[in-house]
This record gives structure tokens, C-alpha cells and sequence, in this order.
């Protein structure tokens, strides 16, 4: 009993000392990924309609000035992205938001948000986003060339 005891204080001790990823970590390495090549749009989900399509042929570009831009060969679009912790304006009180803004009355008008980080690697970051007004939720993933 006493061995089981002490077994099991030593498996909980060992469980303690698990090192925690910080959400600077975090920024830090999604920063570093998306900075490097160029990305596409694979799925982007409008309040349950799939507009993917809306963005075919567009490579993004994630510069470190925080500016993005986003061509296809003929139409180039420059805006503007961010990490930042959440604010009180925001769906979900403990994430980060992955911001994106283009100051365009197109397709991309669609894109301008501040996404929920879902699951990021270094060659796709999924995103969503649980709209305010119609309650809809969008979908964005980006992944890399």
C-alpha cells in the first residue's frame, strides 16, 4: 500500500513540472510560418455557404510590417494583418485572433475580421469566426504553396 502510495506521488510530481506554451510562443512561431512563402485560401466558409472559390488563383503574402498582400497575377490587393491577444469585443475571452483587413468592397471585404486561431502547422492555419450579427460561423484556412 505504502509503494502504491508513493508510486503514484511520484507520477503526479512528475506531471507538475509539464512546461506550459505561452501565447507569445505561440504568436511567435504562427508569425514565423505564415511570414515565410506564399499562401492560398483552401477553404473559406461564409456563414455555411462555401465561397472558396471567390479567392482561386490569389497567392498571400504575410510580410513582418504587418502588411498583406494578396495577387493573382492580374488584381494585386494590399492590407494589413495581426496577432493580438483577445479583447472584450470578442467571442471567445482566451484565444488569440489572427486579424486580417483589406479596405476593398470586393470579395475581400469577406476576409476582414478578427479569425479565431483553431489549429495552425507551419504550412496551414485554420480560422473561424462566430458572427455577431447573424450568429452564422465562417471558416477560413489558409495553407502554404
Amino acid at each position: 500500500m505504502v509503494m502504491a502510495l508513493l508510486s503514484v506521488s511520484m507520477v503526479m510530481a512528475s506531471c507538475t513540472k509539464d512546461e506550459t506554451i505561452t501565447d507569445d510562443q505561440v504568436v511567435e512561431e504562427i508569425q514565423s510560418n505564415v511570414k515565410t512563402g506564399t499562401w492560398r485560401i483552401t477553404k473559406f466558409i461564409d456563414s455555411g455557404v462555401d465561397e472558396t472559390n471567390h479567392f482561386s488563383g490569389y497567392n498571400f503574402t504575410f510580410s513582418s510590417t504587418g502588411a498583406l498582400t494578396a495577387s493573382n497575377g492580374v488584381n494585386n490587393y494590399t492590407g494589413t494583418w495581426s496577432i493580438t491577444d483577445s479583447n472584450s469585443n470578442d467571442d471567445s475571452p482566451d484565444d488569440l485572433d489572427f486579424n486580417i483587413f483589406f479596405n476593398l468592397t470586393n470579395d475581400f471585404e469577406d476576409l476582414i475580421d478578427d479569425w479565431d486561431i483553431v489549429t495552425q502547422t507551419p504550412t496551414k492555419i485554420e480560422l473561424k469566426d462566430i458572427s455577431g450579427g447573424n450568429g452564422g460561423t465562417d471558416y477560413l484556412t489558409f495553407e502554404k504553396n
